[in-house]
């Protein structure tokens, strides 16, 4: 939600888990492989792969790149420990998408959190061992509410809040039509931003301004603030000056790498006046905020 690239370099950041995920499945074999097999929402396989459990290369796969990236993250399992995949017995482990693998809601970040699981290690360390990134969404992976998350002098802090905003029937998600790649925006953000520091300092401020923030009204000039923000330190275009959005009767701010995936929109004009403008102008994908963010599990009281 808040502090996009600037998490990075120790930028407080709002986040908060999805009610979309991801799942998967492991059943013990008598093979000597691992057999992989990756299945989308419709429940149609998008991804296949033999793997070695001698090096964990591919035998055969459907997709070398997605193969290697497997072979990457199970490595750093076993790094952590030497235990996992150690007894030679086959797998059969299966994955299921809980939204349209295009989205962008974090599949790479997930299948993180349920390969640290299924080897019992630590998420983030999993994450830090294989990828950059500053880890929130894998952190998020395993929350059951918003968390603030922090990168300090090489400590993650990270802790499920209550945020809770008395207008989130005035917010909304609108899917850009393109997946945005995590590791360009970082390449990006390392390579061309400016005067970093100032960026977090104002990033936090802004993010810590939000937490307490109790008016759609106040919101809204909020993540307009932010988005100017990261366009200036940046030197891109905001998401409506890209998107020819400026005409919105409301604020609209980027949400993770720039220029693809989701945004955040808030506005008091209502659900079917927003969903009607955004599918004007060729956005028809616009999921309330309350029909995006997981909702946890209460017990029923008898």
């Amino acid at each position: 939600m808040t502090s996009e690239y600037g998490v990075l370099d120790g930028a407080l950041s709002l986040a908060i888990p999805t009610r979309y995920g991801q799942r998967m499945t492991v059943k013990q074999t008598r093979k000597s492989d691992l057999y992989w097999k990756s299945y989308d929402l419709n429940n149609e396989e998008w991804f296949m792969a033999q793997i070695s459990l001698y090096d964990f290369s591919a035998v055969k796969t459907t997709d070398d790149k997605k193969a290697a990236y497997l072979k990457k993250l199970l490595k750093g399992a076993v790094r952590l420990n030497s235990e996992f995949l150690s007894k030679w017995n086959g797998f059969d482990v299966k994955t299921y998408l809980g939204f349209d693998k295009e989205w962008g809601l974090g599949s790479s970040s997930t299948l993180t959190y349920m390969v640290a699981q299924w080897a019992d290690v630590n998420p983030l360390l999993l994450h830090f061992k294989c990828f950059d990134g500053s880890g929130y969404d894998v952190a998020c992976a395993g929350a059951e509410l918003p968390i603030t998350y922090q990168m300090e002098d090489g400590t993650i802090n990270y802790t499920e809040i209550d945020f809770d905003p008395a207008f989130k029937n005035k917010l909304y998600f609108i899917y850009l039509n393109k997946k945005q790649s995590s590791k360009e925006g970082i390449e990006y953000y390392f390579k061309k931003a400016k005067q970093r520091k100032t960026m977090v300092k104002k990033q936090t401020a802004i993010t810590e301004s939000m937490l307490k923030c109790n008016s759609i009204s106040k919101f809204i000039e909020l993540i307009k603030q932010h988005e100017a923000l990261v366009a200036e330190h940046l030197s891109l275009e905001t998401v409506s000056q890209k998107y020819n959005l400026t005409d919105f009767d409301g604020g609209i701010k980027s949400l993770g790498a720039w220029g693809g995936d989701f945004i955040l929109a808030a506005s008091e004009l209502g659900e079917e006046a927003v969903k009607a403008y955004f599918n004007v102008k060729g956005f028809p994908t616009v999921i309330p905020y309350e029909d995006m963010i997981f909702q946890p599990q209460t017990a029923e009281t008898v």
